[in-house]
């Protein structure tokens, strides 16, 4: 886990070098690539989000491109489409701008719904079906798309099939007093994007996909996962909870960042940190509920708030609700006994 904490750490600083003082959120993207899982970056224009997918395609060594999402970007303008050769006589499939190993999709939710679920299949399955042929993604394929608040004017919901898609959703956020002034003093002249170069190819990225799927993760620490999911499908306040790929989410993102941590085994703490990222964007609150502010972020935070770490399958709490954290293959710890 040693190269994977190293290669993290290179490929952070190299972000870093654009994102100023967003160490937390830059280690979500990390985690999400290392999970093969698509990355939605929300938040308010200018804080950074698409900057931030810019800068980690320059920092990878796999082929990339870029969408901008307007009101009348048609369904075949991402996954392309199929035009007759006037000189072979016969129908030819040119690809849309989709197939790329690192797709950033630029203010999504400015595409009409049509346009935004064309991207279903291809985030899901790895594949894109045309005109009743099917063209696999590059491996590996990964979406980072950004969105404004749906509050914003001129924006669309995503779909909630669309939304469950996205293993984690982050928020940047504005930069702090001194962070302000380091990012202003550091585009006085140029832009440090411009001068960002490759710090891991393609085949390292893979090599270190396959390594994070070795990770260890305890029964208890899946058993934690699942209560904490399912807790969000009984909570008062929300109409529809995460689905089954939110368990899947926190437990890849939890061996991810595991890995980055230097260690081949997950503790509880993994998973609390990860949960408003991989399951915020998944609830539906209850209408009556949104009327008194009742926000999703909330809801989770309440769950890893009051469920218990480790529980037994009576339903008592053991060893005051704590997982051991240096519970690993091979070891028993006392509350197993």
């Amino acid at each position: 886990m040693t190269t994977i904490q190293e290669t993290g750490e290179k490929v952070a600083a190299n972000v870093e070098r654009v994102i100023v003082g967003k160490g937390s959120e830059v280690q979500l993207t990390l985690v999400a690539l290392l999970c093969r899982g698509h990355l939605l970056i929300e938040d308010v224009p200018g804080t950074g989000k698409t900057m931030l997918a810019k800068s980690v395609a320059r920092s990878l060594g796999c082929s990339f491109r870029r969408i901008q999402f307007t009101p009348d970007l048609l369904p075949s303008d991402v996954t392309g489409v199929s035009a007759y050769n006037q000189e072979l006589r016969e129908f030819e499939f040119k690809p849309g701008p989709v197939f790329a190993n690192l797709v950033v999709g630029d203010e999504i939710n400015r595409a009409s719904p049509k346009t935004q679920s064309a991207l279903l299949e291809c985030m899901e399955e790895r594949q894109a079906t045309i005109d009743g042929t099917t063209y696999l993604m590059p491996e590996p394929f990964i979406v980072m798309a950004t969105q404004n608040p749906i509050e914003y004017e001129g924006t669309f919901a995503l779909p909630e099939a669309q939304l469950d898609r996205f293993m984690l959703r982050i928020r940047i956020g504005y930069p702090g007093h001194a962070d302000e002034i380091s990012i202003m003093d550091q585009q006085r002249i140029s832009h440090p994007i411009d001068d960002l170069g490759e710090v891991l190819t393609v085949d390292e990225l893979r090599s270190l996909q396959a390594a994070v799927r070795e990770v260890y993760v305890d029964p208890a620490v899946a058993d934690y996962i699942v209560r904490l999911v399912n807790g969000t499908r009984t909570h008062p306040d929300v109409y529809l909870g995460a689905s089954p790929r939110g368990s899947l989410a926190l437990y890849r993102s939890g061996q991810a960042l595991a890995a980055l941590s230097g260690r081949d085994y997950v503790i509880p703490d993994d998973i609390k940190r990860l949960a408003e990222a991989a399951l915020a964007h998944r609830l539906i609150i209850k209408t009556s509920s949104s009327m008194h502010d009742i926000d999703p972020r909330q809801v989770v935070a309440e769950l890893v708030s009051t469920i218990p770490v480790d529980e037994s399958r009576d339903g008592t709490v053991r060893r005051g609700g704590q997982i051991p954290s240096a519970a690993k293959p091979g070891t028993t710890s006392s509350s197993s006994r």
